[in-house]
This record gives structure tokens, sequence and C-alpha cells, in this order.
């Protein structure tokens, strides 16, 4: 009978293994993240278009929130040191948002069958968070230390000025602006070749 569960497992586990998407091999490059994710250009260029947050901001975000992972999630609270208890937050996905306000994403971008762990729909919340920044915080989609502070803090954080009490999130909002930029930089080497759909040089 052991023998039997410990199969069954075995066979959930290579399912869950399987139908998770791994992430790109070179992560701090976005022209080999491109290049080796097939569409993820495409959906990136049409959150771009779409929403007006530059594509290397978006993606420099993405990779703060989850590593490119599509199964990201918090990790557990720890109940007397040892026990695994609930998670911090319910956040999910390439983007890491919570249970709400993918929900209100849901709602306001008429995207009701988007999953938090398929990148086209996590890109495009993104794009989508982004521009109520822009609209609530009048924060420039072209300023990615402050796009991450409203994404992490929430639009009435970001108000309040929470970010000032948390030096450490400072440090990771530079980080966020200085990866855009590296990303900036190098997408412009290969973002023609991608438009064109050619995977020569």
């Amino acid at each position: 009978m052991g023998l039997i569960i410990k199969l069954c497992l075995l066979g959930v586990l290579t399912l869950t293994v399987a139908c998770s998407t791994t992430p790109p091999s070179n992560p701090n490059n976005i022209c080999d993240i491109f290049d080796e994710k097939d569409d993820w250009y495409d959906d990136a260029a049409d959150s771009a278009k779409k929403w007006k947050t530059p594509i290397p901001i978006m993606m420099a975000m993405m990779k703060q929130e989850s590593s490119f992972r599509d199964d990201a999630k918090p990790g557990r609270k720890k109940i007397l040191w040892l026990i695994p208890g609930p998670r911090k937050s319910s956040a999910y996905g390439y983007a890491q948002a919570k249970d709400g306000t993918w929900d209100w994403y849901k709602k306001s971008a008429g995207s009701w069958g988007a999953d938090r762990d398929d990148f086209d729909d996590a890109i495009d919340f993104i794009g989508w968070y982004n521009h109520q920044s822009y609209k609530r915080n009048r924060i420039k989609k072209t300023n990615a230390y402050a796009l991450y502070l409203a994404y992490h803090e929430g639009h009435g954080g970001y108000s309040r000025k929470t970010y000032n009490k948390k030096p450490w999130l400072k440090a990771v909002a530079k980080k966020v602006s200085r990866q855009a930029a590296r990303y900036s930089t190098q997408l412009k080497k290969c973002e023609a070749r991608l438009k064109s759909g050619s995977w020569f040089f």
C-alpha cells in the first residue's frame, strides 16, 4: 500500500513540474530572455503599447518580484520556528499579484480569463498597474524607481510615503531601476530583430 501511495505522489509531482514553465536561463539579459521564450517579446510589446510603460521597466519589475517563475509564492511564516505556517500574503505568479488586486485588474481591464501564472496576463497586469500609478499618484511611466515603490506599497501607501520607513525597500527600488536601465541598453541591440521576427543577427 505504501508503494502505491508513493507512486501516486510521484505522478502528481511529475505532472506539476511538467505543467510549470522554467525561468529563462539568463535572466540578466533581456535579449537572451526574449530569444529563449517564444512570444514573450510580443506579449511585452503588446502591454507596452496598451499601457505605455517601457518593456525594460516591466521586465525589471517582474524579475524582482518572481525571478520569472510562474508559480512564485511568498515564503511561509514559521510557527515555533519550525512548523510551516500560513504564507505572508496571497501574492502569486510572475507578477506576485495579490488576490484582491488581481480581481481588480480583471474587472478594470476586462481580462476575466487572466491567470497569474501566464506570462502574457502577468506582463499586462504590470503595465495596467503602472497605468493606475500614473493616474492615481502621477508617477511618470518612465520612472522605474517610483513605479516599483507604488507597486510594492500600493497607491495609498505610496501617497503616505510609507516607503520612507523602509530603507531596504528603497534599496530594492534602486536595484529595479538599475536593472531596467541595463535591460533598456540591451534591448536597443536586439529589438529591431525581435520586431521583425528574425532569429538571425
